[in-house]
């Protein structure tokens, strides 16, 4: 029996039919049989269609208490789990495989330009290295090492320059593009920083400077040059703003569109100490006129489903936004249309395994990106 016309075809022609292709159809491509995965794998068609648009996505993180047995009194996790993204725009959950890492329990926990950064480790329990890869491409490299309480401990940021900091409250370390050595710096805040994000040249955090019986959150920036000199952070407060931080209950950041900030949390009902909350709340930070406004607060149908949970988890960026809690077994999403200027909030079902239902995660704009 003959062998299929295809095979016969010359590998640029190959390469020209499947670059007709969506990035999503690619994506689809590469499963359907072993020579189409090598040819969309080969570097000449990724140079090919690596201006392509990328897929916007959001990645799932695992969940802090994987899989796992006991042997040995030593915790395994479930070998090689993969990348579980949801695609908002054809509503379906997509598997990447980790298994080309040398890692039995990656843990994937930010992105930037294609790229996943993940700690890998053999064990849940052993020390971890920070790695970056492309899903897609099943490129990786192993960062220099760091010690072992900065996974634990740290924050993990990246920015489309490759640089790559590590914060904790009492230090930083930033590694360079292309460089072979971490530096380290002291982070010099005021309290443990929540939900830091990294803009342009700056990296925003939410630091605590209340009472132990009353927490008052407050927004710091510090730019990358002066975190590489040790300094002081700046704390961002204008009167204008008034009690915008008062009025809502554990909030956290997120990185917007262009040069602006969303600090989510919930609506306290009132001032007073253990108020309730009335809805979650989006507000966005413009920070160029240094001016808040409000972006989109949750339907009073979908917020009964999270009133009765007394902590929630909030990732994504740009204009989505998702949110999950306990015993929920789905995700609420904010899908913010710039063109329109009006925002859909609706459900994502079918959540693979993730233990206890609260889920972390991060944007993922998945794209053939050679790793170099």
């Amino acid at each position: 029996m003959d062998a299929c016309p295809i095979y016969r075809l010359p590998q640029d022609t190959l390469h020209q039919i499947f670059s007709h292709l969506s990035l999503r159809q690619i994506f689809i491509c590469k499963s359907v049989c072993k020579f189409f995965n090598q040819t969309i794998s080969s570097s000449s068609f990724i140079d090919l269609i690596s201006t392509q648009p990328p897929l916007h996505l959001l990645a799932l993180r695992p969940p802090h208490h994987h899989h796992h047995h006991h042997n040995n009194h030593r915790r395994y996790a479930t070998p090689h789990p993969p990348l579980h993204v949801f695609d908002p725009d054809s509503n379906q959950w997509l598997r990447f495989p980790l298994d080309f890492l040398p890692f039995r329990s990656p843990s994937p926990v930010a992105s930037s330009l294609g790229l996943v950064y993940l700690w890998g480790g053999d064990t849940v329990d052993s020390n971890k290295s920070l790695v970056v890869c492309n899903p897609l491409t099943r490129q990786f490299r192993v960062l220099p090492q760091l010690g072992s309480a900065w996974s634990r401990h740290g924050s993990v940021l990246v920015d489309s320059a490759g640089r790559v900091i590590v914060l904790t409250e009492l230090a930083a370390l930033y590694l360079s593009a292309g460089s072979i050595q971490w530096l380290k710096f002291s982070s010099n805040l005021p309290s443990k920083p929540r939900s830091p994000i990294l803009v342009s040249h700056s990296v925003f955090a939410l630091c605590d400077v209340g009472s132990p019986w009353r927490s008052q959150w407050k927004l710091f920036s510090c730019t990358l040059n002066l975190l590489q000199k040790s300094q002081v952070w700046n704390l961002l407060e204008k009167h204008e703003w008034d009690d915008v931080f008062d009025i809502l209950k554990r909030p956290r950041l997120v990185r917007g569109t262009d040069n602006r900030i969303l600090m989510i949390g919930g609506l306290k009902s009132s001032f007073s100490l253990n108020a309730s909350c009335s809805t979650i709340l989006i507000l966005r930070l413009d920070l160029n006129t240094m001016e808040w406004d409000e972006a989109g607060r949750m339907p009073p149908e979908m917020f009964r489903c999270f009133q009765e949970s007394s902590k929630f988890k909030v990732f994504g960026g740009g204009n989505r936004v998702c949110f999950s809690s306990k015993r929920v077994g789905k995700l609420a999403l904010w899908d913010y249309s710039a063109e329109t200027g009006k925002a859909e909030w609706r459900w994502i079902d079918y959540l693979p395994g993730i233990g206890d239902g609260l889920c972390r995660g991060f944007v993922f704009e998945a794209r053939f990106t050679e790793l170099h």
